[in-house]
């Protein structure tokens, strides 16, 4: 028997959000069973080594399952470059870690996040210091959302 309630290990499953830029990576996780998301931390970019290490390390503790991974596309729904960077820090992480990456259309996410923090009084400064966790939040509550009406499954592939 798991800690959590009748649950056993197998039917937890906690993701961690990645809004992944190329100065820093914002950190979002879910509770034990799924549901709902929490801003965690903004990692400062050092070395795509280093910044997978410390998500490896960071999903060890908190007994991640899977990955979910915002995957930045143009208005019209087309990827960039700046969707093969985050695609290759997320097979580099994968690699590492072995655990599943699931890809999350994060267009408006930064906006989302930034206007949810003006809506709330939070300063110019202090948004700075916070957009990117916030905006992980909303990749991973996108996930989860789409995951209870049954978009993701444990029997498919992890990729998008």
């Amino acid at each position: 028997m798991s800690n959590t309630a009748g649950r056993s290990p197998a039917d937890k499953e906690r993701y961690m959000g990645l809004d992944v830029g190329t100065r820093t990576v914002g950190v979002a996780v879910s509770d034990p069973l799924g549901l709902t998301a929490q801003p965690r931390t903004v990692l400062r970019r050092q070395s795509l080594q280093v910044d997978v290490q410390t998500l490896c390390d960071m999903a060890r503790r908190d007994e991640i399952t899977g990955f979910v991974v915002g995957l930045p596309r143009r208005t019209s729904g087309e990827e960039g470059k700046e969707a093969a960077f985050v695609r290759r820090f997320a097979s580099a992480l994968n690699a590492e870690s072995g655990i599943p990456i699931y890809f999350v259309d994060e267009r408006y996410t930064t906006a989302m996040a930034q206007n949810t923090l003006i809506a709330a009084g939070v300063r110019r400064a202090r948004r700075r210091n916070v957009v990117d966790k916030m905006a992980a939040v909303f990749i991973l509550q996108t996930f989860l959302a789409q995951r209870r009406k049954g978009m993701y499954n444990k029997s498919e592939s992890p990729r998008e």
